[in-house]
């Protein structure tokens, strides 16, 4: 075990309002500020990408990095392309784009996002719930409008270090390694540039140039993982192809900043990395070879649509509040209609936990669930895996229900939807009625969210490790309370930033670890291999499944708790169509 130094002890969380979880949020979307560090000028660099010429926005003189703000990477999917595969861009060099304009993806945050700090903090404090968890007693009161959202939404940000910029022009050049990152947000909502990169791109230039950083939008919600009976010229999980789509544009073009197609690594957390998975299981392992070579998968989650008929209700769901009867009509429709149904729909229809847009099974990029692909050995091998999870993963989607732990079996039913047989045996045996702290909790609401977090987060962690022939690097992220997304203020550490984790307003309480935490990513992404000075090397997991559990005061070598007959159930486990 390596003992490190630690800062005061993590405060307790206090009750926090819907107000103050809305500015929270509101704060978080607008981290993107960070770019504009200093103003455009003409002494800026401009890249000819072909069908347009792209300045850099800004210089950060501080950390020496050149930001090419908002590259526009497909066609605006509007009109007859809503719905549609993402096509190249039109030729337009008529003048310099300099990214100036904001671009964020239409999406929302359901009901129950908004209520979720309040009902935590309750719960930790044994306090008065003070909110009902019927969802539809509630008004609809949605986040303020973000000036930046449009559907003409699919562009990228690059930030890369000055040095490899220049590399380009220079008689020995050679190209750096890439990193991109893919947000998550439950495929409802999240923009590229909610994160400032500089820090952790300043962690890779410890010795070295550093990394070309790249971070994308991509359609979310209805107009991204619309599914059901939709048309044969209508394509399910289009936010998975704008995803690729940018991908293939990185490998293509990434050389012109100084950027190595032949050394893409792919990062994202929750949606995000559940995203990354599919790309790794896509057409089964065909469809030729991916463009990226190694992956980092933080958190990887999704829910599943396990069903066909309730794909199909949410998208007549949908098409009845816009008031039309056909996506051919709906395409008709302005955008500020289709923005703003999409954001109810996500807001009411949402049970507590989950979402209403998600990947589904498509018989094509999505030939079946990733956990199935991944069993059958039906996915992209040649890869080099990283994968991180937190220790409590489960909370954050846990609600008031879970206080009641009678109703435990019924609502494992109705959530996963599987037979009364399989509920039992879940309610039972995997996660009986016991809390004396042997299965790893001690309440009804722990017993809920260690079924939540293994279901659709945590699990996946154990499928890819097996898949990959235990050659899979890994940590674990256990800093009370270690909830979902709490790692992420970690990753993007930046000396002086106040930034908290999503939900609760508390910052990085160790600097050591967040270091760490950024050497490991930045040396996988240069080398391969996660390494650092400040802490021990992270090991393949082999056979013993053993991964570096990150603490407040120390790491260690632990044995990775996802290996085991839960996760082994949850990738075999037969779904109710």
């Amino acid at each position: 075990m390596m003992q490190i130094s630690s800062l005061s002890p993590l405060p307790q969380p206090s009750s926090l309002q819907v107000a103050k979880m809305i500015c929270l949020l509101i704060l978080l979307t607008l981290a993107s500020a960070w770019n504009t560090m200093t103003s455009p000028g003409h002494d800026l660099p401009v890249v000819d990408l072909g069908y347009e010429l792209h300045q850099a926005i800004s210089f950060d003189s501080e950390y020496g990095l050149y930001n090419f703000s908002n590259i526009r990477y497909a066609a605006p999917p509007l009109g007859d392309l809503r719905w549609k595969m993402p096509v190249a861009p039109e030729t337009n060099r008529t003048h310099v784009q300099i990214g100036d304009i904001g671009r964020l993806c239409p999406g929302a945050l359901p009901l129950w996002g908004l209520l979720q700090a309040q009902w935590l903090s309750t719960y930790w404090q044994n306090a008065t719930l003070g909110i009902s968890p019927d969802l539809s007693s509630y008004p609809y009161q949605p986040l303020p409008p973000d000036g930046r959202t449009t559907e003409d939404c699919l562009f990228l940000d690059i930030i890369v270090p000055k040095a490899i910029f220049e590399r380009e022009s220079s008689e020995n050049k050679s190209l750096a390694p890439v990193l991109v990152w893919i947000h998550g947000g439950g495929q409802v909502y999240g923009e590229k540039a909610e994160n400032d990169p500089s820090g952790l791109i300043k962690r890779s230039m410890d010795g070295n140039d550093g990394t070309v950083f790249v971070e994308i939008n991509y359609r979310l919600g209805v107009f991204g993982f619309l599914a059901g009976n939709i048309s044969e010229d209508e394509i399910a999980n289009i936010g998975l192809h704008d995803q690729r789509f940018a991908l293939q544009w990185v490998a293509e073009n990434i050389h012109l900043f100084g950027g190595d197609a032949t050394k893409v690594t792919v990062m994202g957390q929750s949606a995000g990395a559940g995203s990354i998975v599919h790309h790794i299981t896509s057409y089964g392992g065909g469809g030729g070879p991916l463009p990226f070579q190694q992956a980092i998968t933080q958190s990887p989650g999704w829910v599943p649509v396990i069903s066909e008929k309730q794909q199909k209700a949410t998208r007549e769901q949908f098409l009845r509040i816009l008031g039309v009867s056909t996506i051919d009509d709906a395409r008709k429709l302005p955008s500020d209609k289709l923005i703003a149904v999409n954001a109810f729909q996500i807001y009411y229809s949402s049970p507590w936990g989950s979402f209403p847009y998600d990947e589904v099974t498509d018989g094509d990029y999505v030939p079946d669930y990733p956990w199935k692909l991944l069993l059958e050995q039906k996915f992209h091998r040649s890869l080099n895996i990283m994968t991180t999870h937190t220790h409590d993963e489960g909370l954050l989607f846990t609600g008031p229900e879970s206080l009641n732990g009678d109703a435990f079996e019924s609502a494992v039913r109705s959530y996963v939807r599987i037979s009364e047989e399989t509920a039992h045996y879940i309610a039972n045996v995997l996660y009986p009625p016991s809390y004396d702290g042997s299965y790893g909790y001690t309440d009804s609401v722990q017993r809920w969210a260690l079924f939540v977090g293994d279901w659709g987060l945590t699990c996946n962690v154990d499928h890819l490790r097996r898949a990959y022939d235990n050659q899979t690097y890994a940590y674990q992220f256990s800093i009370p309370p270690a909830l979902h997304a709490e790692d992420i203020p970690y990753t993007f550490y930046k000396r002086g930033s106040t930034l908290g984790s999503i939900f609760f307003n508390r910052p990085v309480a160790n600097v050591t670890v967040a270091s760490a935490m950024q050497d490991w990513i930045t040396s996988f992404v240069l080398y391969g291999e996660p390494k650092s000075k400040l802490a021990p090397t992270i090991p393949r997991q082999g056979p013993s499944a053993q991964l570096i559990d990150t603490r407040i005061d120390s790491f260690g070598l632990i044995h990775d708790r996802t290996d085991g007959p839960r996760c082994q159930f949850w990738q075999t486990v037969q779904y109710d169509a």
